[in-house]
């Protein structure tokens, strides 16, 4: 086949029309990329860590991450679920490097989930870190739809951080913010098979504080009134999460219990 001998077109600022072409590809695919970020990838790229380090571990990770979350309309809660600190503080293999100089919280949670077991998962406004293990939807009884939109209603505090935290710090929060009795009692055995919890949260609803308390502690709760006709106050009974996550063999921690009993 002869060449051509047509002249290459040239617009009159001297670019070709096909080099023209080409990048308004190439931007239309940048554009389409940046449309595909998950909602919550924007605000955490916004956030450095309190701390610059280059690597994630049970030393330093649930502070630094918890410690990281500012206000925001998207990400009102940060949540590591018991299978996430699990993989922290029972199985201490969390090892997650971070290369740039001045990480955000993007950054580690990127990390985390390209070297370690650990997934991120956002259930809005949640940002959960968990593993295959966990169940992902909080479990909640209310007697009636009333309660609920009660619930919704009532704010929990405007800033929140707990780090490890067991029930007996959890407790006395929810019954001050949530205006209601809070079952099982500070102290009571019925909360020590519950996990400790650690989340961060800015300006959740009652309803969601309930949410980050029932995803980070694997607990369940029933919301329902109680006493005469006069004197009906709200309860809210929290109990163990027995729901098991179908596996497709027996899970690290269980063969690891078994052989260090």
């Amino acid at each position: 086949m002869p060449l051509s001998t047509k002249p290459l077109r040239i617009r009159r600022d001297g670019v070709p029309i096909a080099m023209t072409i080409a990048v308004a590809m190439s931007l239309s695919l940048l554009s389409r990329a940046a449309m595909a970020e998950e909602p919550w990838e924007q605000p955490l790229n916004t956030m450095p860590l309190p701390t610059p380090v280059v690597e994630l571990n049970q030393t330093n990770c649930v502070e630094l991450m918890l410690g990281s979350l500012q206000s925001n309309a998207v990400v009102k809660a940060l949540i590591f679920m018991p299978g996430a600190t699990d993989e922290l503080y029972f199985f201490k293999r969390v090892h997650a490097g971070l290369t740039n100089a001045t990480p955000t919280l993007l950054d580690a949670a990127r990390a985390l989930t390209t070297h370690t077991r650990i997934h991120v998962t956002f259930r809005s406004p949640l940002l959960l870190l968990h593993t295959d293990e966990d169940s992902l939807l909080p479990l909640m009884q209310v007697e009636t739809e009333v309660l609920a939109q009660k619930m919704k209603a009532r704010p929990f505090l405007p800033h929140a951080v707990h780090n490890d935290r067991d029930w007996d710090v959890i407790q006395p929060i929810l019954r001050k913010t949530l205006k209601a009795d809070i079952l099982p009692s500070k102290g009571s055995p019925d909360s020590w098979h519950f996990y400790r919890h650690s989340f961060a949260a800015w300006n959740l609803n009652g309803w969601e504080a309930l949410e980050a308390v029932l995803l980070a502690g694997k607990t369940t709760c029933k919301i329902q009134k109680q006493g005469g006709l006069s004197l009906r106050r709200v309860v809210i009974f929290f109990e163990l999460d027995k729901r098991v996550v179908p596996q497709s063999g027996h899970s690290d921690r269980n063969q690891d219990e078994k052989a260090h009993p």
